[in-house]
């Protein structure tokens, strides 16, 4: 049937038109974000399960900078209580040459001044041994914590140590020093209790400091996991899209020819009336 009304031919090849430009518009955005899922209404679920593994990867980048602040803790009391064990060391010398009791008086008031300049540079550098405002060596603190996994609900904790002068660990004292030969024999017994002390805190932050290590290299793996596990889910194949790209600006041509024969239709009408 011949009519100007309904041109039935037109609606369709606009409709297919239409839906051809609609497929150009989600090919360019894919081209120029690079995701195939940019947003929800590209895909609901995908887009849903992505955002969640967004998250995780924010997170594990808040647990990476709590295990680099631990581990940075750990390693400046690392650091002080090996300084601290050398002077031991040379603390335990100087008692050692005082209990000679053949040494004079004077050679003995000698070594015990050198002996409380290291015994007072074990005081200083306890209450230096800090790093962004937290002592893990003085007593100030119980223990620190370090996130362990994206949600919070895990940490590593790790306990301090006490290096101070009178201490769980140093059980010289702060006013320790010798006047005799008896003196200096029994700080020598002393210190070598200390060092043992030492030893053993020093191998337990060590332990400590490695598990940061380890964990932060772990959660790092596990980030860059995440990542590619988000990019297989939204990424878009740009190849695949450039094809399609070609493909369809032929078809929006082929359409507007199509649409353009179509709505000249109705003109063969007026043959119908010359």
């Amino acid at each position: 049937m011949a009519t100007i009304n309904t041109n039935a031919g037109a609606m369709v090849a606009l409709q297919n038109l239409n839906q051809t430009n609609r497929d150009m518009e989600q090919v360019q955005s894919r081209i120029n974000t690079g995701l195939a899922v940019a947003s929800a209404k590209d895909n609901g679920g995908v887009y849903a399960i992505a955002q969640k593994m967004r998250s995780d990867v924010n997170g594990y980048a808040a647990v990476g900078n709590s295990l680099d602040l631990a581990a940075s803790t750990t390693d400046v009391a690392l650091a002080a209580g090996e300084a601290i064990g050398d002077i031991l060391i040379e603390m335990k010398e100087k008692a050692l040459a005082a209990s000679d009791s053949s040494l004079d008086t004077a050679s003995r008031t000698a070594l015990n001044e050198d002996f409380k300049a290291l015994r007072d540079q074990i005081t200083t550098i306890v209450d230096n041994a800090e790093f962004n405002g937290t002592n893990l060596i003085n007593g100030s603190v119980t223990s620190i914590s370090a996130l362990a996994n994206a949600d919070g609900s895990n940490t590593i904790t790790i306990s301090d140590q006490n290096f101070s002068l009178g201490g769980g660990s140093v059980t010289v004292a702060a006013t320790a020093s010798f006047a005799s030969a008896g003196d200096a024999s029994t700080l020598v017994g002393t210190i070598e209790t200390s060092l043992d002390n030492l030893n053993a805190s020093l191998a337990k932050l060590g332990t400590a400091s490695s598990s940061l290590e380890i964990h932060k290299g772990f959660v790092g793996k596990l980030s860059d996991a995440l990542e590619k596990g988000i990019g297989n889910l939204v990424d878009a194949d740009l190849a695949k899209e450039s094809a399609r790209l070609q493909s369809l600006q032929v078809k929006q041509q082929l359409g507007v020819q199509a649409l353009s024969i179509a709505n000249s239709a109705p003109s063969t009408i007026l043959g119908y009336f010359r």
